[in-house]
């Protein structure tokens, strides 16, 4: 694609002129990286001819703020951005080292009065518990580096760059199976688990694994809750298992994410890399790299999904696509562990945006108020909104 096109459709977009299919052509513009070139010279262009007198000042509190991934509304009238259509222009600061300047809309009175966000939200971070066989609680959050314990043979170390690795050693054959541990993530925690084979797992807020301290026997099995994404290590002599609620996910070697929260009734598992096979009661799929099974009211459909979308929050993301105003509040409610109210009967409009988790709650939701679809009010640890 040559600059002109490329120029065209960021000047189609800007003035609200563009059509669906090039919405849907300027997305692969921005997620093409051997455009990045043209897309910089253009972007500079634009910026330099755009009429600023439309928007308000730059919001300074989030200046220093940059979105690795730009999604587009291709929807012409439910979806709403949660940053207006300036970005185009703000990006390209972005790319000539300037940083990143979201601007507000232009509404001629202010909407982010102080007194709507008292006591702001930090963000949620690395925190977890791990409950070894005997009972015995570590808060990894407050643990020194190091070893922190033994287990079936194999020993236990936190990193300093926040992980909880098991490096197994001489093992008990036969019975290590049988030596469970738990960790488990409150709201407002994260952390990255080495399971003894050297797969990697990586818990979201609210989520749990219970699994061996050193894998015997013929299979790897471990049991979830909540949402967790596995870089499995492959063992053709023993099969990797994760069961969540109402299935199974059995596998070799790959790269895989299960979302099953208890308080979400659809059961989904992504697959990246590898091949895995989704078994729910009679019903089984085989996955391939970029499917998504869905299990809901014992039904399970597999279906094409962007994954880097699905594992935003591993990278420190929230992305939204088309979601709805209880799954973007949802998520919002397990990474700051706030509680959320609605004061009205929720709007039907979806979202669609990428948010950095590093962002303390007001940033959030004064972006979130910036859509113009709702009104927010924080108080502590409670958000109403209306």
């Amino acid at each position: 694609m040559n600059k002109e096109r490329i120029s065209y459709l960021c000047k189609q977009y800007l003035s609200d002129k563009a059509s669906a299919e090039e919405l849907h052509e300027l997305e692969s513009v921005f997620r093409n990286d051997d455009l990045d070139e043209e897309v910089k010279a253009v972007l500079s262009e634009v910026y330099a001819d755009f009429p600023k007198e439309n928007y308000a000042d730059l919001d300074q509190e989030i200046a220093d703020q940059l979105f690795e991934k730009i999604s587009i509304n291709t929807r012409q009238t439910t979806t709403v951005r949660i940053w207006p259509r300036i970005w185009v222009a703000a990006l390209a600061l972005v790319i000539l080292g300037a940083g990143l300047f979201y601007y507000q809309v232009k509404t001629g009175k202010s909407e982010l009065a102080q007194n709507q966000f008292k006591n702001d939200v930090a963000p949620g971070g690395n925190k977890a518990v791990l409950t070894l066989s005997d009972g015995k609680t570590i808060n990894l959050e407050d643990a020194m580096n190091g070893e922190i314990g033994t287990e079936a043979g194999s020993v236990i170390s936190k990193t300093a760059d926040g992980q909880a690795v098991y490096k197994s050693g001489v093992g008990v054959q036969g019975t290590a199976n049988t030596v469970m541990n738990t960790m488990t993530t409150p709201a407002g925690g994260t952390y990255h688990l080495v399971l003894s084979d050297g797969t990697g797992v990586w818990l979201n807020a609210g989520s749990s694994i219970t699994f061996p301290a050193a894998f015997s026997g013929r299979t790897r099995e471990v049991k979830i809750q909540g949402e967790l994404y596995f870089e499995v290590a492959h063992n053709a002599a023993k099969p990797f298992r994760v069961i969540s609620k109402g299935q199974s996910v059995q596998v070799l070697g790959t790269h895989f994410n299960v979302k099953a929260y208890d308080n979400e009734s659809v059961l989904k598992t992504t697959l990246l890399e590898g091949t895995v096979m989704v078994v729910a009661g009679a019903q089984q799929s085989m996955l391939k790299p970029g499917q998504q099974s869905a299990l809901n009211a014992g039904k399970l459909e597999v279906t094409n999904v962007d994954v880097n979308e699905i594992i935003a929050w591993k990278d420190g993301y929230f992305d939204f696509t088309d979601a709805d105003i209880h799954t973007v509040m949802r998520e919002f409610s397990r990474w700051y562990n706030v509680d959320i109210s609605f004061a009205s009967p929720p709007t039907k409009d979806t979202f669609t945006g990428r948010l950095p988790r590093s962002w303390s709650l007001a940033k959030v939701m004064k972006m979130m108020r910036s859509s113009g679809s709702i009104q927010l009010t924080v108080e502590g640890r409670r958000v109403m909104v209306r």
